[in-house]
């Protein structure tokens, strides 16, 4: 697979996210952050808007559950328009379930790890997945530094990928920009999710395919 670029809409302007979606119209896929103020320190939209999202635009919606209870919500989050959903392990308590659900619903089922969640634990679970993502900063609120202390565990989960021959993606997520891209690239990353980065650049469009290029550059896959 190639690389792929999900800018983030937590950083768009959410009185005017139809059009911040055509403004990344070049991406793969349009990042969604759903925070419910007690996961995270933060509250941001849910499944209605989520729903109103997916009838605005044509893009696949990647939606990121950093919510309690994800294995009560995420199936919901499909129903409502995701192409791809993503729970957090610290939060959810049937892991295997929940992703067997989203899938069962027809979207992609992704793991979410903070930073200190190392990838090892959840080895046997590797192959009920679709996607992994490694948060590089601690979730909840956008704009953060890039937690170069991440990238190793990006290194091991594509070995551990490898040892088993499970073709999942690798997403990153915070922080990401042209400074940071290039190294998570040749960790083994593939998809990334880029908020500031895009949204505070003159021309988003083209900012997405800057970072495009440096990850492909780097990636040697």
């Amino acid at each position: 697979m190639g690389i792929q670029i999900a800018p983030s809409i937590l950083s768009a302007d959410f009185a005017r996210l139809a059009d911040e979606a055509v403004a990344v119209s070049n991406a793969d896929w349009l990042h969604v952050d759903v925070m419910d103020n007690h996961f995270v320190p933060n509250l941001t939209l849910g499944m209605p808007v989520v729903e109103s999202l997916a009838k605005a635009t044509d893009m696949p919606l990647d939606c990121h559950l950093m919510i309690d209870d994800p294995d009560r919500w995420a199936p919901g989050y499909v129903e409502a328009g995701a192409s791809s959903v993503t729970f957090h392990v610290e939060a959810c308590r049937a892991p295997i379930r929940t992703a067997r659900e989203i899938r069962a619903k027809g979207a992609r089922a992704a793991m979410a790890l903070k930073p200190a969640t190392p990838i090892e634990p959840y080895e046997d679970l590797l192959s009920e997945l679709d996607m992994i993502l490694i948060m590089t900063v601690e979730p909840g609120f956008g704009g953060q530094k890039f937690l170069d202390v991440c990238v190793p565990k990006i290194r091991r989960t594509r070995e551990l990928l490898d040892k088993h021959g499970l073709d999942l993606w690798i997403e990153i997520d915070g922080g990401v920009s042209a400074e940071t891209i290039e190294r998570c690239a040749e960790a083994g990353a593939d998809v990334f999710v880029a908020g500031s980065a895009v949204y505070a650049a003159d021309d988003p469009n083209a900012m997405v395919e800057v970072l495009r290029g440096l990850a492909e550059q780097s990636s040697g896959r």
